[in-house]
């Protein structure tokens, strides 16, 4: 195996030319996203880099039509070889979009899953691509959250992963777009770290009625994963049985 290829237990990534490679930002909202049902039919990856996501998306709802869009045409490109070399080319496509635009499109979906740029105000890489797929100058939490709620079917969810002050403040754009959060994990290296990340998923056009809150420590001691993450992950890394 290269290091250019990420290998799981149904399919491998090759990351090559893409400007975000695979992590696991990524990999845990895959494997988390959406577990409410198994039914769903139309699952959308924003911003779908290697197309990681869009591949978990389709190795866990056998019965969805995965799209996935990016603004990077080199990521384009990657995913949908990845799409290709997978078993579930025939469900998933790509289409170089920004979500913006996308938004318009009159298309509509039961699931969005985004691993959604986060720096805010920081220092812009020269790398455009890595600009494009890192930063929130091009797709802020407004936008993520008005685009959502455009391309979402009333009770169709959002799942996205964010750093936690950052998972706050989008939290309170999408509330105001109509998304309201049921479903929250907080991420931890180990666990006597604070949360690294957040998982957050939101439901559109229903009343609050509570937000379901976990807690995961991808680590139990340096080195060695948590019974929680094994689980979370057992059907997607060669490493775990």
């Amino acid at each position: 195996m290269g290091c250019d290829e990420f290998r799981f237990k149904r399919f491998t990534v090759n990351q090559s030319g893409c400007a975000m490679k695979v992590g696991t930002d990524g990999a845990l909202l895959g494997a988390w996203c959406g577990a409410a049902r198994d039914d769903w039919r139309r699952v959308l990856d924003v911003g779908t880099g290697t197309g990681l996501i869009a591949l978990m998306a389709a190795q866990r709802f056998p019965s969805a039509r995965v799209d996935a869009i990016d603004i990077v045409p080199e990521s384009c490109r990657c995913a949908a070889a990845n799409f290709a070399a997978s078993p579930w080319g025939d469900r998933c496509r790509v289409w170089r979009a920004s979500l913006q635009e996308y938004a318009a499109s009159g298309e509509r979906y039961d699931l969005i899953v985004s691993n959604p740029p986060y720096f805010v105000g920081s220092l812009l890489c020269p790398d455009a691509s890595r600009t494009a797929a890192r930063h929130t100058a091009s797709l802020s939490h407004a936008e993520l959250a008005a685009g959502a709620a455009a391309l979402l079917e009333p009770g169709g969810r959002l799942a996205v992963i964010l750093p936690p002050e950052e998972s706050r403040r989008f939290v309170a754009e999408a509330v105001g777009a109509g998304l309201c959060p049921v479903r929250e994990t907080a991420v931890r290296t180990v666990p006597r770290k604070p949360p690294r990340r957040v998982m957050t998923e939101l439901v559109k056009g229903e009343p609050p009625c509570g937000v379901e809150r976990s807690e995961l420590a991808v680590e139990c001691a340096p080195g060695v994963w948590s019974d929680g993450y094994r689980a979370l992950m057992r059907d997607f890394y060669l490493k775990i049985e």
